[in-house]
């Protein structure tokens, strides 16, 4: 399919789907004319890039990953162990985003408070 084809099915822009493309998420084959070419998969491919994004995770962790992952229906899991433990060090990572944020938080509170 066309990448116009596959941004009706997904929802997503063209623009979009080359970004996917230049990050390599998404590896459409070239027609002779120049013309992408998406296989059925692709659509699914989409759908999980977007769970991995909405989860936080970076387009280059994302590429890493994506291999790996398995739809189970309802959510994604890793099939790979060594990917699950890069999945556990991105979220101990973002665990210690929030905690700074939210000491951040804290401190500017403190201020307009005394203000």
């Amino acid at each position: 399919m066309r990448i116009g084809e596959l941004s009706r099915r997904t929802g997503l822009s063209t623009r979009a789907l080359r970004y996917y493309e230049e990050q390599a998420l998404l590896q459409p084959q070239r027609q002779s004319s120049g013309y992408r070419d998406y296989d059925e998969s692709a659509v699914e491919s989409v759908r999980r890039i977007r769970i991995l994004l909405a989860a936080g995770l970076s387009t280059r962790v994302i590429a890493e990953v994506l291999p790996c992952m398995i739809d189970t229906g309802r959510y994604l899991a890793p099939t790979c162990e060594e990917m699950a433990d890069d999945l556990r060090a991105e979220l101990d990572r973002m665990k210690r985003d929030i905690d700074e944020r939210q000491a951040a938080r804290a401190i500017l509170e403190s201020i307009l408070a005394a203000g």
